[in-house]
């Protein structure tokens, strides 16, 4: 009975391995399938729609085949066609009988460079836009002659290839996609079958040694005639027969070479079934985490830059200021940094070698523990960040704008952070609105901010504003304070008989930038003009600033009968909350750099 139920283990495993090999191959469908895109015409870049990207479900793997360096990115479908208003492009999308190809011309003509002050210089000759680098893209790749890259994107975003920007675009392109095709039952098909195949040995052998215990001994035989020896080694060797009755060491070669068999076939079909699409999936996928719900209006725009965007920018503009700082080039400097940041990385400039001057710290670009972007679809568009400096000095927070699709993001305002209120921030994958510069909603207008603040670094507690502060909690006018008193000090040394120092405050020039919060409160950046003017008394007499190279050397000139005027700018970051709160406006950064330093008129 042993031998019939090792036969059937037998049968048993041959037909489950079988049947589990015949899954991983003659009946295992195509694992991918691909479409090739029809990309006609010299248009410099192909744009391919995200419905095209997702026509099947599951990861796209994008396959472009040319002779020389491919480019590949991706993005918004939004930003990208603003982007490419200003170039000839052939849209890939999809229509009523599959995949449709059509030629898009120009809106704009190329845009043209900018000049040595960052800003767009109608005058000069456009030049062709160059995709690589470009601060829209949320990823780039480049490839010669062949570019394969995965890809998992929502119909919501597209993806651009192209050459050089110049050349006509790639045109051998295509789209593969996973079937889903799964043999979840291959691997234990094949698992129970040498599991089976292994019951089926068991068998035999227990079968085999059972037939044998059941002959009983054997009963004694006739008596044999006498013989003489035979040296059967010396026979054989003769006549060149081998022995046909094994020795013990052959036959425990013979068990352990079919012992071995079986196991070698287990070894390898159990690697034939054991990756993931061989089993099946058993394991329940785990519950999300809760997390805090945010209400999005329906006509809310899109985060103006993701989380690892932003944070690739920041790398990009700490860089690129950190070589213009070596160099002392404005103009490189201008590529990164507009505003104020800019006006006093000029002059910091121009103080890099006078030996009273701390140049300005480098601008950090990791860690990024905060990301704010503005939710806008349009331009100019901005983003909010708070960076570590990985030193004991403070974190820094910055203001960046782009201003339209084809310019870099560029730091407008940067300050050291200060502390103040854990805020109530949207999620960068959501965004803030931009608050209205007259907002009648928040406990004081972003328009009117830097005048109010203005005003109290003049008249302090006896400012109209000053019960909208909170003066607790902001480092800043103290600092101020005590460097007028500073000042002041050291010039009554040996002008108070000759002469006068005053001091003034005033709204800068640039316009406020306001993020609202979740608490119906606004982050708002600001500029403060901070001067001090120091004039004669005396009719005969003159104000000499040898002792001070910062104004010599900013105004060009040792000596003035009419004086002198220094003056800082303050780049500030506050939180405003709501007109119905009870809180008060409070500071949440600062930084103040000598901006010029010019004659009296």
């Amino acid at each position: 009975m042993r031998f019939v139920w090792a036969v059937v283990a037998f049968v048993l495993a041959a037909v489950m391995i079988g049947a589990g090999i015949a899954q991983r191959t003659v009946f295992q469908g195509p694992k991918t399938q691909s479409e090739s895109l029809s990309v006609t015409g010299d248009a410099p870049y192909v744009l391919i729609d995200g419905a095209v990207l997702n026509r099947h479900d599951g990861a796209q793997t994008l396959r472009v085949q040319e002779d020389g360096t491919i480019f590949a990115a991706y993005g918004r479908t939004s930003d990208l066609k603003a982007w490419l208003t200003a170039s000839d492009y052939t849209w890939v999308t999809t229509g009523d009988d599959g995949l449709t190809s059509t030629a898009v011309a120009a809106e704009n003509p190329p845009v043209a460079q900018t000049d040595g002050t960052g800003q767009t210089d109608a005058t000069t000759e456009a030049t062709p836009l160059s995709p690589i680098g470009s601060d829209l893209w949320l990823d780039e790749f480049q490839q010669d002659d062949v570019l394969i890259t995965p890809l998992q994107l929502p119909e919501d975003m597209s993806l651009l290839v192209a050459t050089d920007g110049v050349a006509p675009a790639p045109h051998n392109v295509s789209v593969t996609w996973p079937t889903g095709a799964t043999t979840p039952w291959a691997g234990p098909l094949i698992v129970g079958g040498c599991l089976m195949l292994l019951a089926g040995l068991v068998l035999y052998f227990l079968g085999v040694r059972h037939a044998r215990r059941a002959r009983g001994p054997r009963r004694k035989g006739l008596p044999l005639p006498a013989t003489e020896p035979i040296d059967l080694s010396v026979e054989e060797a003769d006549k060149g027969v081998i022995s046909a009755a094994p020795t013990r060491r052959q036959l425990s070669r013979g068990r352990r070479a079919v012992v071995a068999v079986p196991a070698v076939a287990v070894s390898a079909l159990l690697f034939a079934g054991c990756s993931a699409d061989a089993w099946p999936q058993l394991a329940g996928t785990s519950t999300p985490t809760p997390s805090a719900t945010v209400i999005v209006p329906d006509d809310q725009g899109s985060p103006a830059v993701t989380q690892s965007q932003a944070e690739r920018i920041l790398a990009r503009v700490s860089e690129q200021v950190a070589a213009a700082d070596e160099a002392k080039d404005p103009a490189a400097a201008a590529v990164r940094l507009s505003g104020t940041a800019l006006a006093t990385r000029v002059t910091d400039y121009k103080l890099r070698d006078v030996a009273d001057h701390t140049p300005l710290a480098a601008i950090p670009s990791s860690p990024v523990s905060i990301i704010l972007p503005e939710a806008f679809d349009g331009w100019p568009r901005t983003f909010f960040a708070v960076v570590g400096t990985g030193a004991s000095t403070a974190d820094v927070i910055l203001s960046v704008t782009q201003e339209d699709p084809w310019s870099p993001y560029k730091a407008n305002a940067i300050a050291e952070l200060a502390g103040g209120p854990a805020l109530n921030l949207a999620p960068p994958s959501v965004g803030a609105i931009a608050i209205d510069p007259d907002s009648p909603f928040l406990a004081l207008a972003p328009n009117q901010l830097a005048g109010a603040y203005a005003d109290i670094l003049t008249n302090g507690d006896d400012s109209e504003y000053a019960s909208l502060f909170d003066a607790d909690d902001d480092p800043f006018r103290a600092l101020v304070a005590t460097s007028r008193a500073d000042r002041l000090a050291a010039f009554n040394e040996t002008g108070a008989q000759t002469g006068q120092m005053a001091f003034s405050a005033a709204a800068g020039d640039a316009a406020p930038i306001s993020l609202a919060t979740l608490d119906s409160g606004a982050i708002v950046v600001v500029t403060v003009t901070d001067s001090d003017t120091v004039t004669p008394t005396d009719p005969d007499a003159v104000i000499k600033v040898d002792t001070n190279p910062i104004v010599q050397t900013l105004s060009g000139v040792t000596q003035s009968a009419t004086g002198f005027t220094t003056t800082f700018a303050d780049q500030l970051f506050f939180f405003v909350p709501a007109q119905s709160s009870n809180k008060r406006i409070q500071l949440l950064g600062f930084s103040s750099s000598v901006l010029d330093a010019k004659v009296v008129p």
